[in-house]
């Protein structure tokens, strides 16, 4: 029996939740059955076994690693605290990976990363991203294009690039969309699993979550049904074909 790939989740909604999980499944065409899912803001965290699984994939949320823990809701304290050890073990074993948006940015905060809100945030929406030179010859980036559409949206970014990662893919708002570290760690800040559906459901679920203003709602939802996304998506397929074992 193959290993299972682990999925964990932060999305307080049910609804975001449960497509962002659908679109895990879908993308990265995997069965029910060869995922174990745990939403971190809903249970407690159970001791995770590394070696029970072939690989982990992380989402996305509201919760932002930058904030102030005095701010921080203690269901997020709880779970990035456990989250930072785990990542610990994956770092060292170089377990195969795979964050996406809050993803990216837990990592950082393992990484001894500079994660703020400082510069490079970037409103919910569509932009082009464009591989670098390293980009084009990794794997898990294999068939898609050097410059393809993504959707996004986020409040804080990686400031800096640190010396163990290595840089695949930035946008002209934000330089950091895609990282590698060691070879089988990696994380984007874009969505790999967004579709226009999933970005339509996220526009209404938050809505007054400052990812754009609430009056700009029906503009943004225009723009959206016209993008064409369709090379992210490889992202989560490459990840999955790379990594799944017998």
């Amino acid at each position: 029996m193959e290993k299972p790939f682990l999925i964990l989740q932060l999305r307080a909604n049910d609804k975001a939740s449960d497509n962002e999980f659908e679109a895990f499944l879908k993308f990265g065409h995997l069965q029910r059955e060869e995922v174990r899912r745990i939403r971190m803001e809903s249970q407690s965290f159970p001791e995770i076994d590394l070696n029970h699984y072939a690989g982990m994939i992380i989402g996305g949320g509201e919760s932002n690693v930058s904030d102030e823990d005095s701010v921080k809701p203690l269901v997020q304290k709880a779970f990035e605290k456990k989250l930072v050890r785990l990542l610990e073990e994956v770092f060292e074993r170089d377990f195969p990976f795979l964050g996406a948006c809050y993803g990216l940015g837990i990592l950082g905060k393992y990484l001894g990363v500079k994660v703020s809100k400082e510069k490079f945030g970037e409103q919910a929406g569509a932009e082009t991203i464009k591989l670098t030179a390293d980009g084009e010859t990794d794997p898990l980036l294999k068939g898609v294009p050097r410059e393809f559409r993504a959707f996004l949206g986020h409040k804080e970014s990686w400031q800096e690039i640190p010396d163990q990662s290595v840089l695949l893919a930035s946008s002209a708002k934000c330089p950091v969309h895609m990282i590698r570290v060691k070879h089988n760690i990696y994380a984007t800040q874009f969505h790999p699993e967004l579709d226009i559906d999933g970005v339509l459901l996220r526009i209404k679920t938050y809505n007054n979550a400052g990812y754009f203003l609430p009056e700009e709602a029906e503009e943004l939802i225009e723009k959206v049904k016209k993008e064409n996304i369709i090379y992210p998506m490889r992202i989560l397929k490459n990840f999955v074909d790379r990594y799944k074992q017998k």
